[in-house]
């Protein structure tokens, strides 16, 4: 078997384009789906995508390893983003086609499932505490378990005693909403700094929160680390990180103890469960990040019910967009009291609707979501100075 095309698929969804990649053998029929979604750059991906596509042509692509080695390490140039993104997307739809071929899913190829499912989360929102606790009780009242949010604001190197309890305030009315039964996790979004984090940190520990995810920015882990001896809240990172070599330092320095790399950007399916093989040894636990399309759940997914220390997987709530992710694959994988049972296709499980795709195809000449042209995660202080989003 021999693969004879790579090439990128676009589709617009509510907030962001999604980059599906088809990879085509030289078998009938036989074809492999991956996903590279990358906000603000989805046509550097898909360039990318092409300029690789020469580096494994001909290969034959059950040699998924083999083609990682060549995409990864061949270029002379070690992979940043949107190279790594690429590869992530390749990477899965080589697996798909494995397990096509054999007649499996990817997680039976992967050693087999150590879980009967896997438990999902989703995101709510909300600009006041009660605002809040009603979405929150929104995603619990169909079935979701866990629920995520942002609960604070773009947040200065220091802030006051305001900021902080209007912060609290949103948590409280949350907890006192969905009650002890579900779990509240907070995603800081690497947008305040470490004295910070360690202030709402301590606000934060009484409603006993799942996890706190980029407390800080996760290019500085001694900085994270200083934040995680500070709060009993576990610390969860790895959404901007890369590869196993990129998730190291986070492990050796006690900067988090959840990882959360992103199977469309860390490396695909072969890098996460390495990444998660490595996480074992310090006892940490996996939370693969995915705020992305339906085959980037359906590949986090294949890997999630293989992995032994696997905790939580990310997913967005096809509900809360007018535009629903759904619509770009057959028969998508479905949450059933918060929580996906076993696939039984071959193959990471999905296919993806060209047809769909194509009545949805991007406008990059005028890139705007709800009327609005976006500026990618654009933000800034009151001062007018740049501010992490």
């Amino acid at each position: 078997m021999k693969i004879t095309a790579i090439k990128p698929i676009f589709a617009q969804g509510e907030n962001r384009v999604f980059v599906f990649v088809k990879v085509e053998t030289d078998q009938p029929g036989l074809i492999g789906w991956g996903e590279a979604s990358l906000e603000g750059k989805p046509r550097a991906v898909a360039g990318c995508l092409l300029d690789m596509e020469p580096m494994i042509l001909g290969m034959d692509p059950r040699n998924v390893e083999h083609c990682w080695q060549i995409l990864y390490r061949s270029a002379f140039w070690r992979m940043g983003i949107i190279g790594l993104s690429a590869i992530s997307g390749i990477d899965q739809a080589l697996w798909d086609i494995k397990g096509k071929e054999l007649g499996r899913p990817v997680y039976e190829l992967l050693g087999g499932k150590v879980r009967d499912k896997v438990r999902m989360y989703t995101h709510f929102g909300g600009a006041t505490p009660d605002a809040m606790a009603e979405d929150a009780a929104s995603k619990v009242a169909k079935g979701w378990t866990a629920v995520k949010t942002v609960p604070v604001p773009i947040t200065n190197i220091v802030d006051g005693l305001a900021v902080q309890k209007r912060a609290e305030a949103g948590l409280r009315a949350v907890r006192e909403a969905v009650g002890d039964e579900i779990d509240i996790l907070l995603d800081m979004h690497g947008r305040v700094t470490p004295q910070m984090a360690i202030q709402y940190a301590r606000r934060f520990e009484p409603y006993a929160p799942f996890f706190m995810e980029e407390p800080a920015q996760a290019e500085n882990p001694a900085a994270m680390a200083a934040i995680a001896r500070a709060t009993t809240i576990p610390i969860a990172t790895g959404e901007r990180l890369l590869t196993r070599w990129g998730f190291r330092e986070i492990l050796e320095t006690g900067a988090a103890s959840i990882l959360q790399p992103d199977t469309c950007h860390a490396g695909g399916i072969s890098e996460i469960r390495r990444i998660g093989a490595m996480a074992e040894v310090y006892y940490a636990g996996m939370a693969p990040h995915n705020p992305y399309g339906p085959v980037s759940t359906a590949a986090c997914v294949q890997v999630d019910f293989a992995m032994p220390n696997f905790v939580i997987q990310e997913m967005v709530d096809p509900d809360t967009s007018p535009i629903s992710m759904l619509e770009f694959v057959v028969e998508p994988l479905q949450v059933v009291d918060g929580h996906i049972l076993p696939p039984t296709k071959p193959g990471i499980g999905v296919e993806v609707d060209e047809a769909a795709c194509m009545r949805r195809q991007p406008d990059f000449t005028a890139p705007t979501y709800g009327g609005q042209t976006v500026r990618w995660y654009s933000a800034v202080h009151k001062d007018g100075g740049v501010a992490d989003s």
